[in-house]
């Protein structure tokens, strides 16, 4: 999906490279015309468009000056933590398991988003993953495939395998991730998460 809304953006870096031009032509003593001279000075206002181009796609798409008319996609990074509802039975007893707790783990820019899953048996990661934007309804969701790798000790019940989740980002009235996950293993399940902060954790958290 696009990233950014493709008639502001040209709008937007329109207007910049003419101010940047401008700008250029004021600080060198440069009259304000069409003429050799003015055309000359190209170079340089491209050079700082260029810049201020790397830097809005290296931060400054974060911000929420930018948000919906011009920057579609929300920014998720951070890690959030909740829990799934798995639908696996035991094969034995045939019952279900309580929903556990989970923490997803968001790694975004501009371009690419990243996710890590932890629950106290595994750790899940992302292969692919984007963000989409109902144009129609405005609602906007997260999908990735991803990897799950489980402790040793627990493979031989829970081998590794891969699966894929959908959910719905949710700003109001608070921020949530939720909807659903499946995996190769013919097992689904719910998935409800909250943000939590924006440090970026390396494990399962021990409380």
């Amino acid at each position: 999906m696009d990233h950014v809304r493709k008639e502001a953006i040209w709008a937007a870096c329109i207007v910049l490279m003419l101010a940047l031009w401008t700008g250029v032509l004021l600080a060198t003593g440069t009259p304000l015309a069409i003429n050799w001279e003015a055309v000359k000075k190209l170079p340089d206002a491209f050079s700082i468009f260029v810049i201020l181009s790397f830097v809005f796609t290296k931060w400054l798409w974060r911000l929420r000056l930018f948000r919906g008319w011009l920057v579609r996609v929300p920014y998720l990074q951070g890690t959030w933590d909740g829990e799934f509802q798995s639908t696996w039975e035991d094969p034995i007893t045939h019952t279900g398991i309580a929903a556990r707790r989970m923490v997803l783990v968001i790694r975004q820019t501009f371009r690419s988003i990243h996710c890590t899953a932890f629950t106290d048996e595994s750790e899940s990661t992302s292969r692919a993953g984007q963000i989409a934007v109902d144009d129609e309804s405005g609602s906007i969701s997260l999908s990735y495939n991803y990897t799950s790798r489980s402790k040793v000790a627990l493979r031989n019940r829970s081998p590794i395998h891969d699966g894929a989740a959908h959910v719905r980002v949710v700003s109001v009235p608070k921020r949530m991730l939720e909807g659903e996950y499946w995996t190769g293993r013919c097992t689904t399940g719910q998935i409800k998460l909250s943000f939590l902060s924006r440090d970026l954790l390396e494990r399962f958290p021990d409380s």
